[in-house]
């Protein structure tokens, strides 16, 4: 047999062995394939363990022994932090100083015969005390006689309490003597034994002291009496040192509440002290009529947006709101367990006592739960007193809300989901007297952290939540003179100590500016906040031209405050009310 034959004979020999061998080999592979494809999850299930992965991580405890534990996890304590919890950094260098000049006179020689100023307040009893405040401040710039105002007894909050049955009247006229004088009723015209008849009549919004001595006085100068009816927000937010420096001696000192309120409060605060040496308290305004005015989505689906559509319904001057942009904008009070989480996150654990002062709250238990949980030592009024002691208040909107106010007043912290009325008038107060933590969520950053925290770990979460909330626990100087409203920021008279505020001028030179950039950056760690907040801007239709609150940064030591309400016109009934207080 020729060579070359021989070996293409071999070659198909040994080709013919290793097919039996080829043929095993892909059965082989082919059994793999089928189980492997038998084994493997099915897409839904796939995709479900990826988002799992997002807010799971694997932890190895020990060798061989695996277990899911989720990102997020909030601590049952607040931490290590480098601050007070209880207290504001160099809040003993500042104080109220509303004293009158040497050049204010006595209303013996300014105030006018015959010419007597009435009022009708509005709203709930922290708009009414707006009103009260700035009424004594416009008697004092017409010349006039006040006469004790009247509070509003036809309202959304549906209270006939009048003005001496919530606050004490002796003292108001009597603190105030020196600046205005004040009377308790119309006396009778020097004509004859008729009383005077008011003439009434209304000022627009935030009316300068320019505009009453153009609209008023002369009606006033000729009608002998003149009552201004829906009196809330009508004096302009900047005026004269002297009327601001009065403003704070009426709201701080010349208000007082009767003795029956007051002995209530106090011992309610005396309550709370025998639980903890420290308390918080929360002003949580998530009531369904709150909710719907807000427009904001709350995560509770088509049930909620079908429950709170109806309420809005009520208001026909609302228009359809973006719930998305609303959020965006920091227009959306945070909920109940949000304010937990931030007050966590800001260094208050789980054994701290927390008083609610609160209506009541969409979706109720279920909805503070969360909160709770977070704080179970929860108190209101009613769990600290017993309805005996509550009954000659329960059936008065406005002696509840006074309750509520005292133990706010003297808490050692104060925490608002909302910038309401009583949350201004807590917050002016504190800055008053002593700058007392106050709390105020700067919503606008805070809801992306809300949003996106199940992507976090917890100390990437607190550590964010605590850089954005600088300048928003009332420290001194965090909102910048003469801005937001003066009864939130009373800047002129608060006062800093000369000799501190030397010192610490002389320490501050010692520094250099790198070294306080240095300070600043390793103070906290952030997340991303490569933010473009140039479509958030809210507009201000109504700010005058001496009110410019519409100026919004983002700067830690002189933020801007405004309520999330104002671009609102509130001319229609109970709209304004309902979310006043």
């Amino acid at each position: 047999m020729p060579p070359q034959r021989r070996r293409n004979n071999n070659f198909y020999q040994r080709f013919r062995l290793m097919i039996p061998i080829i043929s095993a080999f892909a059965a082989v592979l082919l059994f793999l394939f089928v189980l492997i494809s038998f084994l493997a999850p099915s897409p839904n299930e796939s995709d479900d363990h990826i988002h799992r992965r997002r807010q799971y991580t694997t932890v190895t405890v020990e060798e061989n022994d695996a277990i899911e534990k989720p990102v997020f996890i909030v601590p049952k304590d607040g931490g290590k932090l480098s601050r007070d919890l209880w207290s504001s950094r160099n809040s003993e260098h500042f104080f109220g100083c509303s004293n009158a000049s040497s050049k204010f006179q006595k209303p013996e020689v300014i105030t006018k015969p015959n010419r007597y100023l009435l009022i009708a307040t509005s709203g709930g009893l922290n708009q009414q005390r707006t009103g009260i405040t700035d009424a004594v401040v416009v008697a004092r710039i017409l010349n006039a006689t006040l006469v004790v105002p009247k509070l509003d007894e036809r309202s959304y909050w549906k209270d006939s309490s009048n003005f001496s049955e919530i606050f004490d009247v002796d003292w108001f006229i009597s603190y105030l003597s020196n600046d205005v004088k004040i009377i308790k009723q119309l006396p009778s015209s020097s004509k004859g034994r008729r009383a005077f008849s008011a003439y009434r009549m209304r000022v627009p919004r935030k009316c300068s002291e320019k505009c009453y001595i153009n609209r008023i006085l002369p009606v006033l100068v000729k009608k002998h009496a003149v009552q201004l009816n829906k009196f809330d927000y009508r004096l302009a937010n900047r005026l004269d040192t002297e009327y601001q420096k009065l403003r704070c001696r009426v709201n701080y000192h010349g208000l007082r509440f009767t003795d029956p309120i007051q002995e209530m409060g106090e011992k309610l605060v005396q309550r709370m002290r025998m639980r903890k040496k420290h308390y918080v308290t929360l002003h949580l305004r998530f009531e369904p009529d709150m909710l719907a005015f807000s427009g904001c989505d709350y995560g509770g689906g088509e049930k909620e947006q079908k429950e709170l559509s109806t309420i809005r319904r009520r208001w026909k001057t609302l228009h359809k709101s973006n719930p998305d942009r609303a959020r965006r904008q920091g227009r959306c009070p945070l909920t109940p367990e949000e304010v937990g989480l931030m007050l966590r996150a800001l260094g208050y654990g789980s054994d701290v006592h927390i008083y609610v002062a609160s209506g009541e709250v969409y979706g109720g238990e279920e909805t503070l739960a969360p909160l709770k949980a977070l704080f179970p030592h929860y108190h209101s009024k009613e769990t600290i007193a017993t309805k005996e002691e509550l009954e000659p208040f329960s059936t008065f909107s406005s002696r509840m809300a006074a309750l509520d106010f005292i133990v706010c007043d003297e808490s050692d912290v104060f925490v608002t989901n909302n910038n309401g009325n009583m949350a201004k008038i807590i917050a002016g107060r504190r800055r008053y007297f002593g700058h007392k933590p106050t709390i105020r969520p700067n919503a606008k950053k805070l809801y992306r952290l809300f949003m996106n925290r199940g992507n976090l770990t917890w100390d990437v979460f607190a550590s964010s939540v605590r850089r954005y909330q600088k300048g928003f626990i009332g420290e001194p100087k965090e909102v910048r003179p003469g801005r937001g409203g003066f009864h939130e920021n009373p800047s002129t008279c608060i006062c800093e100590d000369s000799v501190a505020k030397a010192a610490k001028n002389s320490d501050s030179r010692k520094f250099s500016k790198d070294d306080a950039i240095k300070k600043d950056v390793a103070d906290e760690v952030d997340v991303d906040d490569n933010d473009n907040d140039n479509d958030d801007d809210i507009d201000n239709d109504n700010d005058d031209d001496d009110d410019d609150q519409n100026d919004l940064t983002d700067n830690a030591m002189f933020n801007e405050t405004m309520s999330d309400y104002e671009t609102l016109n509130f001319e229609g009934p109970e709209l304004e009310e309902i979310i006043s207080d």
